[in-house]
């Protein structure tokens, strides 16, 4: 992982506003799917797959290459987007979200698309597939790290608990699951419908190693990721505070838009404001 210089930063914040822009250009076309989740994840999946990750699109079966498991796979319009602005398809492609036949589904399936570690969709399994990567990478004396995103909602699940109790009995230093702690669900507020906190206490009481991050801050994204890799006998969680909606005022912290698509109106003018923002960063960084 090389160090986070200016330029890099300025590169990763232009990458990240056009992978905004790319969700919600598919996003209008599919008709369906989910807005605030991706929006609020774009910094952190652009920091993993432009400085972070160890992977290579021209080969995704790569051995030696890091695995990502995306828990929550209602966010995946992120997940593909990221994709494909690093290479792994055309940006083309992704008008297909969700259309008949698409490799672009609405919740990731391994086998459709080459880059994807695993098939997702019901919350709460993603943490247990990554444990079962994470120790057959050490039963085989590999070094490739397991990254594992996690929804705060799907913190709800038991399965959730029985993998983080297993991986701190394991010791896994090869795992590093972070959650996305945007405050929301589907109906509502996380501390209104199941209350999550004290979040950090939990998981440490699990013998896990715990990191709080500004997720939409590169710096800091980086820096987690980098005391992870340090981290000796102990899986990592990093609580990353995201904006659920980020990059468009009107609809940031907004749960009503967890599950819901813009219209072709409102795509037009949120994909203004990501365009005047894009401007300001460029401009922020001259």
């Amino acid at each position: 992982m090389s160090h986070l210089h200016d330029d890099k930063i300025k590169f990763l914040e232009e990458t990240a506003n056009k992978i905004r822009q790319t969700i919600i250009e598919s996003l209008v076309l599919a008709g369906s799917g989910h807005t605030a989740g991706p929006l609020g994840m774009a910094d952190i999946f652009t920091a993993l797959y432009f400085h972070i990750l160890k992977h290579d699109p021209k080969n995704p079966d790569w051995p030696d290459r890091d695995r990502l498991v995306l828990s929550n796979g209602h966010i995946c319009p992120v997940l593909y987007a990221t994709m494909a602005h690093a290479g792994y398809f055309p940006v083309e492609e992704m008008k297909t979200l969700r259309k008949f036949g698409t490799r672009l589904q609405g919740h990731p399936h391994r086998e459709a698309l080459p880059g994807l570690e695993t098939t997702s969709g019901p919350l709460g399994s993603g943490l247990s597939q990554a444990v079962g990567m994470a120790i057959g990478f050490k039963i085989d004396k590999k070094q490739n790290q397991v990254f594992c995103l996690m929804s705060d909602g799907e913190q709800e699940c038991g399965q959730t608990w029985e993998a983080a109790m297993l991986a701190g009995k394991l010791k896994l230093d090869n795992l590093t699951a972070l959650i996305d702690r945007n405050n929301i669900q589907i109906d509502g507020m996380t501390e209104n419908i199941m209350p999550l906190e004290p979040l950090r206490e939990k998981y440490e009481s699990f013998n896990w190693h715990v990191l709080e991050i500004n997720g939409h801050n590169f710096e800091e994204i980086v820096n987690a990721y980098e005391e992870a890799r340090a981290i000796f006998e102990k899986p990592v969680c990093i609580i990353a505070h995201t904006i659920p909606g980020k990059g468009i005022p009107e609809i940031e912290f907004d749960y009503k838009w967890h599950g819901v698509p813009p219209n072709a109106d409102q795509a037009k003018r949120f994909l203004e404001q990501l365009r005047t923002l894009g401007g300001k960063i460029i401009s922020e960084h001259e």
